[in-house]
Order: C-alpha cells, then sequence, then structure tokens
C-alpha cells in the first residue's frame, strides 16, 4: 500500500511539473514575436536664435540654428532644404554649401549656422525644412521654419 502511494505521488508530482514546463513554454512561445520594435524616429525641433526683422540689398543675416532631439537612433540622417517663396537671396550653410532651392543637403552637426544674403531690396521670405530620414522604409518628420525679413522701407 506504501509504494503504491509513493507511485501516486510520483506521477502528481511529475503531471504537475509537466503541465508547468507546458505552460512556461506556450506562454513564451505565444509572446514571442519575430519583429523587434526599436523605434527610429524621436520627435525633435530646431531652436533658432531671433534674428533681424528687415534686410537691406546686399545684407548678410546669420541664423544660428540647434537639433534638439527627444531620443537618438545611431543611424537617423538630418537633411535640410529650403524654398524661396518671395524675393531674392542665397542662403549658404556654415560649412560654404550653396543651396539651391528644393534640393536636400545632409546635415551634418547638432548645431550649425546658416547666413542669407538679400539679393533685392524687396521682402524676403522663405521656409527652411529639416527632416530625419533613418531608413528608406521609415516615413521622416520633419520641422519647417519660415523667416520674412521685411525690406528697410516697410
Amino acid at each position: 500500500m506504501n509504494i503504491l502511494n509513493n507511485k501516486n505521488k510520483r506521477k502528481s508530482i511529475f503531471k504537475a511539473l509537466a503541465l508547468c514546463l507546458f505552460a512556461a513554454v506556450s506562454f513564451t512561445l505565444v509572446s514571442c514575436d519575430d519583429d523587434m520594435d526599436i523605434q527610429q524616429s524621436y520627435p525633435f525641433t530646431v531652436g533658432t536664435m531671433p534674428v533681424p526683422n528687415k534686410v537691406t540689398k546686399g545684407q548678410t543675416v546669420e541664423i544660428r540654428c540647434e537639433l534638439k532631439k527627444t531620443g537618438d537612433y545611431a543611424n537617423t540622417l538630418y537633411t535640410i532644404r529650403y524654398f524661396q517663396f518671395e524675393g531674392e537671396g542665397t542662403l549658404k550653410m556654415d560649412n560654404g554649401i550653396t543651396f539651391l532651392p528644393n534640393d536636400r543637403y545632409l546635415l551634418e552637426n547638432e548645431k550649425f549656422r546658416l547666413y542669407y544674403t538679400a539679393e533685392g531690396d524687396e521682402a524676403h521670405n522663405f521656409i527652411v525644412v529639416v527632416e530625419d530620414v533613418c531608413c528608406p522604409l521609415h516615413k521622416s518628420s520633419n520641422v519647417a521654419m519660415t523667416f520674412m525679413f521685411a525690406s528697410p522701407d516697410k
């Protein structure tokens, strides 16, 4: 009788262990996902120092900018481009690159300076867009900054 009780106890313990092992494996397999959820895009802003509100022909205005990120992903690249919708002028980067309208340029530093030179006496208005691009499948996010300079007469 004692032998049967020990056998039944062993069977019960074995069944309980087998059930626990089965449950652990089931939970592990159910919770597995082939896609790792790695955040590749973080919100960001671009801060600028104050700029003058008027510009004369031939005058160059310095625009100091700083990229402010809420997170960092190693493979994220930032590009910059601009669109001039009023007036005539040129926009240059502190590394000497002169921007062509709507062309993208790699933004190499988080702190950078832009130099706008007015080529006319009229008002000058343009938009600078900074975008983050980390991979081809990723939807990029961007920050658009509008700069408006009145002519000295107004």
